[in-house]
């Protein structure tokens, strides 16, 4: 290639006279299956969350349960919606996740994740806004482990001067 490459219409120019093909920007495509549905993994802590999403009327399945009896409290539903909100399909997909681990806590950020990835695979339009509000990044905060002479991992146990 050449030296000095100021523009992109130089490298494309670049490029067209050596011959060698070079994809810019190549549109995203959607990632469904046979059944109309797109699947990602989410994780959280030690949560990790399997989500399907397809299009329907808004129920979300977890584990099994509704939504408001798996996650009772209204803070960790509104976790939930979060990505729906963002993207502006509230009320257009049906969600199934099947979730292990963690606490209660850990598995709703697994399943924000894991439902901000499969919107933005099944539709990739929906992937700027989902990425502006940070949903799309794993939460990579874990519990540090307990080390051998203190307490807890960075806790030391009382002082006795006597």
């Amino acid at each position: 290639m050449a030296d000095q490459v100021n523009s992109l219409e130089e490298l494309k120019d670049v490029v067209a006279e050596e011959g060698t093909t070079l994809e810019l920007d190549a549109p995203r495509e959607p990632v469904r299956d046979e059944l109309g549905r797109s699947y990602a993994t989410g994780k959280r802590k030690d949560a990790v969350a399997r989500v399907w999403i397809k299009p329907g009327s808004g129920k979300v399945t977890v584990n099994g349960k509704e939504m408001d009896k798996y996650f009772a409290r209204p803070v960790l539903q509104m976790i939930l919606r979060q990505p729906f909100t963002v993207a502006g399909v509230e009320g257009e997909f049906d969600v199934y996740a099947t979730v292990k681990g963690g606490g209660l806590s850990g598995q709703a950020g697994a399943v924000k994740h894991g439902v901000s990835k499969a919107l933005q695979l099944y539709d990739p339009s929906l992937r700027g806004a989902l990425k502006a509000a940070g949903f799309l990044t794993r939460d990579s905060r874990v519990v540090e482990r307990k080390k051998y002479g203190k307490r807890k991992a960075r806790r030391s146990f009382q002082f006795s001067k006597r």
